[in-house]
């Protein structure tokens, strides 16, 4: 902003200003009536706590967030708890001065105790978003103030604020910005569980959300990362599957951009036929020959296009074991690719 605009939104918040220390309010405007002409705005009588909290709002708008502050703060605390129609911005302003002064922590507190006292409040929802906002800050990596230096991490803040908005505001946009935010900042730390978790309820809470493809992308993308490999459980393979085909479904030109399709799937039932193998074989080392055989008749019969169906076959047949019933086909056998 050049020189001259400064200087004439000065003046024109000094306007403001007079007119409420005046004790009057639209004295002196004029508004275009329903015929289009210039009518004088009807002047009404202002409060001195109105007045307060105005000269307090006038400030921060130039930029005097520690004048706005002293204000305000000597004006709440005034009231000795008690009811004001005008606390509630009061209270939004001062945690607004307080972010400005970089003390958003202690800023929280003005901007909770409207949450928690004042919800019927037109400053209601704007104190979540300052909430919000503060909270992505902290995910972001932003240190919260202590003894006056920012080392302290404030993630579980940053968790807390935005667990609190959803609870708050539930089927909001507000709530659905709250939601993806924390999904994705469990995704950037790899705390895959929680990512695939957040990243669930987003779907089933918000299904037009307007990141439902990214959502879902990247809940295909957690799940497969929770597989640890073929000596684990491979439930979450299964689960993979599934989310990998209704990506593709809903996405199809998403899908194929980012390689989300057969390839994937066919990785992902390797990866689940070779866990299977590698179960039958701990079987077989324990000398449980009925529980190995069961398990290599069901790989066969679920992954019957992998290489370790083929070696399941071969294992059975060295054994004598009765080899699934006709109509399942091996793979062929293994060629250098395959093992790639």
């Amino acid at each position: 902003m050049g020189r001259s605009h400064t200087h004439a939104a000065g003046l024109l918040a000094a306007l403001v200003f007079a007119g409420v220390a005046l004790g009057q309010d639209g004295g002196g405007a004029y508004t275009l009536d329903k015929d289009g002409r210039w009518v004088p705005v009807e002047a009404r009588d202002v409060s001195a706590d109105e007045a307060t909290v105005t000269r307090a709002r006038v400030l921060l708008a130039e930029g005097n967030a520690t004048a706005a502050f002293s204000i305000l703060d000597t004006w709440i605390e005034s009231l000795d708890g008690k009811a004001n129609p005008y606390l509630a911005e009061a209270l939004l302003r001062r945690g607004d001065a307080l972010v400005t002064l970089g003390e958003e922590f202690d800023a929280l507190y003005d901007y909770e105790n409207i949450a928690k006292n004042h919800a019927s409040s037109e400053q209601f929802v704007l104190a979540l978003e300052r909430q919000m906002e503060i909270a992505i800050r902290y995910l972001g990596g932003l240190k919260k103030k202590w003894l006056g230096l920012r080392i302290e991490g404030a993630e579980d803040i940053g968790e807390e604020l935005l667990l609190r908005v959803q609870e708050r505001m539930p089927g909001s946009q507000l709530a659905e910005r709250a939601c993806i935010e924390l999904a994705d900042y469990y995704y950037r730390t790899r705390d895959l569980p929680m990512a695939s978790e957040a990243y669930r309820i987003l779907l089933e809470n918000f299904p037009q959300s307007e990141y439902r493809q990214r959502a879902m992308l990247r809940l295909v993308y957690s799940t497969i990362a929770q597989f640890k490999g073929p000596e684990y459980d491979a439930t979450v393979l299964i689960g993979a599957q599934q989310l990998v085909r209704r990506f593709v479904r809903e996405f199809p030109i998403e899908a194929e951009r980012v390689g989300v399709g057969d390839a994937l799937l066919s990785r992902l039932d390797e990866s689940a036929a070779a866990q299977m193998l590698t179960s039958a074989r701990w079987h077989l080392r324990r000398s449980d020959e009925p529980s190995a055989r069961l398990v290599l008749r069901r790989l066969v019969r679920k992954h019957p296009q992998t290489v370790a169906s083929r070696e399941a076959l071969e294992l059975m047949k060295e054994r004598g074991w009765p080899l699934p019933p006709d109509g399942v086909t091996p793979v062929a056998p293994a060629t250098p690719e395959d093992a790639r």
